[in-house]
């Protein structure tokens, strides 16, 4: 039996299941003129739905051709993936209940990454609207979570310290260096390459989330570690972090995590340290001593100034001392 028989019979027996007394053999004709207009495919169990998997790759197209980045494709790509998975249905029988089931399947995930989740999905499910795939968007009623707010952690001058002195190589020690000076994240640095950098100025241009550029600069100590590490290359990759051993290549992100975490380690910090850790100590320990909050805005990259002000918790001292610095007695 093929599968447009198999359709009309299994439409016949629920019907007849429905209503008892109907005409089985003019029902089947009628149904199988209405049927033949149209082209089916079988959805075997278990499978994700063609149609929800068609809709996806529509969606990422759109928003390639909108500008996006690689890497914001890349995870809108594997958040709808993952959520196809789970839920197995054509884009226009989603519900909202089958979003909110995705969302809190998994007891143990944070606010923040449910957060993330659902703005993917809403993002995904507002477009299916406006271009009139979907009759509407079962997100529209979910609201996001409320933000957990953490303070950012961040080094004190020691550690910083600590984490200067434990460095083996001049490698490691540049490595350190520009990530504290600059304030970028592991991303931006992973990007770079030696002809970014203008000696000069002590600058350099990085291009951060929403492929938005920016300039960040060094320290004369980054300057001066980093120029070690270079004359002490012997490779012609273009890339300014690069592996250690032939073939030489730009290193992975992951590798200069790695090279952290083993500086980290021999300090003692090994569960305190990350490059992330050394943005949020570089804006931290800036503020703390004078600079201004839009100023670390526009060096940190960051689009609202309700970011930055996370950073702007200070300690007892500097408290004190602003207090008596600015009160007007």
């Amino acid at each position: 039996m093929n599968l447009d028989e198999q359709i009309l019979s299994d439409l016949v027996v629920a019907l007849k299941d429905l209503y008892p007394n109907i005409e089985v053999e003019s029902t089947k004709n009628k149904l199988s003129t209405v049927l033949s207009e149209y082209y089916f495919q079988r959805v075997k169990l278990g499978e994700v739905h063609p149609d929800l998997e068609d809709k996806i790759q529509l969606f990422i197209s759109a928003k390639k051709l909108e500008g996006l980045s690689s890497i914001t494709l890349d995870n809108y790509l594997m958040e709808l993936s993952m959520f196809a998975d789970i839920v197995k249905k054509k884009a226009e029988d989603i519900a909202t209940a089958d979003v909110r089931m995705y969302l809190s399947q998994d007891g143990t995930l944070k606010m923040s990454t449910i957060r993330k989740k659902l703005s993917v999905l809403k993002s995904f499910f507002s477009w299916l609207a406006s271009e009139e795939y979907i009759e509407r968007d079962p997100t529209t009623k979910l609201k996001a979570p409320k933000d957990e707010y953490r303070l950012p952690k961040s080094l004190s001058i020691e550690q910083l310290e600590m984490l200067r002195e434990s460095c083996d190589t001049v490698r490691q020690r540049a490595f350190l260096e520009i990530l504290y000076a600059t304030g970028c994240r592991l991303s931006e640095v992973h990007g770079l390459d030696k002809a970014d950098i203008n000696l000069q100025d002590m600058s350099t241009l990085v291009i951060g989330k929403g492929d938005k550029q920016r300039e960040v600069y060094f320290s004369i100590r980054a300057m001066y570690h980093l120029g070690k590490y270079l004359k002490g290359r012997n490779d012609n990759c273009e890339a300014l972090m690069v592996t250690e051993r032939k073939p030489f290549r730009r290193l992975s992100k992951r590798g200069i995590q790695r090279e952290i975490d083993i500086i980290a380690q021999k300090a003692g910090l090994q569960d305190k340290v990350s490059p992330h850790v050394l943005r949020h100590t570089f804006a931290t320990l800036t503020l703390n001593n004078g600079a201004e909050l839009v100023a670390i805005q526009e060096l940190l990259g960051h689009s609202s100034p309700d970011t930055t002000l996370r950073y702007a918790k200070i300690t007892h001292e500097r408290k004190r001392e602003q207090h008596q610095k600015y009160l007007i007695q």
